[in-house]
């Protein structure tokens, strides 16, 4: 276990079921802007965090920058079907429950949602007192399934059901520096690779920290220049063209709560004065307003750059980055705790062998220390990737590490390269045409960062 024999806060455990839920997000899918409004109003006295989006295309921007544990959606949108959508959710394996908004007429596509895996359906119109209870019990059934992943008992628990196990000194280090900073209102800075466990980290803070507000994360590099004061900060009505209605800003959403700022960054210098500005006098002030809000927020932030050399080449405010980085958790690389690839990897396959509903098969000496010797460029996201990989395909982790290499066939392999660059190049170019093109499904699928992804592609394109 990461910490042992450690009793946690009373306050950080006695938390009840309603403090719980204003722990959950909602993402609203309705073209209906007044119906999204009064979703808003009524659910927005449980929840920590709602989102509006007018219709799919939207809604899968915001979910892909901020977790939500619950997704109420009309299934008649604007554009793409949401019972498509929803679809292809699960196909990427997102288990976010769906709530659809339903005509009484529309039987035929009421079933058909129920066939996709909605989890309740609400037929229109509706009084709000229903949708809020469907949404609780829904919520309530998330909580519960997710305690697996992010346990508020205990922080080696919360580890080890993530897949973040291990007894070396590495690990048993950054549960020991969490145990010490998480009570602490001051920032922290995750520091390291893509794949280490950095969001997991920063909800163990939260967990322990005894903020009973909401934890938030955001990643700041899937929000454009232009949008991201408003997205932080919030905007009044009338602020600048399309702000049709006052909105809150993440800052306000996470109040009492923990704030997780993933890829700091990739946040452009102008945000970063605000951000500073924010850290140091605890006020925001919503675009187009001139009243300023205090905040109760406790910031947490994760990079996987260099900030010290971000600072030296003028990427990065000096004064933000030892702000920031009051209290600084490095998360290990997999190659640097070789002898906790081997436990890392009979957990991956107990717990994903469950979640299959197959026999776990047992990894032999061999098996294992081919695991070790591997580098594991995606670190445990790309191990846990693996190890899914070869259960499904009922093949060994030497014909799945690098994302499925054996699954081309020879042809393909001695076709017309056969150094392994081609071999790779060939792989994840036709992994992307299976995605559709789609850049975050076939990273997930290949078991690597989208940006380790998207590089390889500029420099394909450059060749």
């Amino acid at each position: 276990m990461l910490v042992e024999n450690y009793s946690p806060q009373p306050a950080a455990v006695a938390r009840n079921n309603e403090v719980s839920l204003r722990m959950m997000s909602v993402l609203i899918v309705d073209s209906d802007a007044q119906q999204s409004q009064q979703l808003q109003y009524g659910l927005q006295t449980h929840c920590g965090l709602i989102e509006i989006a007018e219709d799919a295309a939207s809604a899968e921007i915001l979910r892909q920058r901020c977790h939500f544990n619950l997704i109420i959606a009309d299934i008649q949108l604007p554009g793409r079907s949401a019972i498509e959508w929803m679809a292809e959710l699960r196909e990427q394996g997102c288990d976010t429950a769906v709530i659809f908004m339903v005509s009484e007429t529309d039987v035929q596509t009421s079933i058909a949602a129920l066939r996709a895996g909605a989890a309740d359906l609400i037929i229109k119109p509706f009084d709000i007192e229903q949708m809020t209870a469907s949404a609780l019990r829904c919520m309530g059934r998330e909580q519960v399934s997710s305690k697996s992943q992010v346990s508020s008992a205990e922080v080696d628990n919360l580890f080890a059901q993530s897949g973040f196990v291990g007894d070396g000194d590495l690990i048993k280090s950054v549960g020991e520096i969490i145990r010490r900073v998480a009570p602490m209102p001051s920032t922290v800075m995750i520091e390291g690779e893509s794949g280490t466990g950095k969001e997991l980290a920063a909800r163990a803070i939260h967990q322990w920290s005894g903020r009973g507000g909401a934890f938030v994360p955001i990643n700041c590099g899937a929000i454009s220049a232009e949008l991201i004061e408003s997205e932080f900060f919030g905007h009044v009505k009338g602020a600048f063209t399309g702000a049709h209605q006052v909105r809150k800003g993440l800052f306000t959403y996470a109040g009492g709560g923990t704030l997780f700022l993933d890829e700091i960054g990739e946040m452009p210098l102008s945000m970063q004065a605000h951000l500073l500005r924010v850290l140091e006098e605890r006020t925001i002030r919503p675009v187009g307003s001139n009243r300023e809000i205090a905040v109760d927020v406790r910031v947490v932030a994760a990079t996987n750059r260099d900030l010290d050399a971000e600072v030296k080449a003028g990427n990065f405010r000096e004064d933000l980055y030892f702000r920031l980085n009051v209290l600084s958790i490095r998360m290990p690389a997999l190659r640097e705790i070789q002898d906790d690839i081997s436990v890392l990897a009979r957990h991956f396959v107990h717990a994903i062998a469950r979640d299959l509903g197959v026999q776990p098969p047992e990894l032999g000496d061999a098996e294992l220390n081919y695991l070790c010797s591997h580098d594991w460029p995606g670190n445990v996201r790309e191990l846990k990737n693996v190890i899914e990989r070869c259960l499904l395909l009922n093949s060994k982790p030497s014909q799945c590490i690098g994302g499925g290499l054996a699954a081309l066939s020879d042809a393909d392999v001695l076709e017309d390269d056969v150094a392994l660059a081609g071999v790779e190049k060939k792989h994840i170019l036709k992994v992307l045409e299976m995605e559709g093109g789609n850049k975050s499904a076939a990273a997930r699928r290949l078991g690597i960062a989208r940006k380790t992804l998207e590089r390889k592609v500029r420099a394909w394109a450059q060749q």
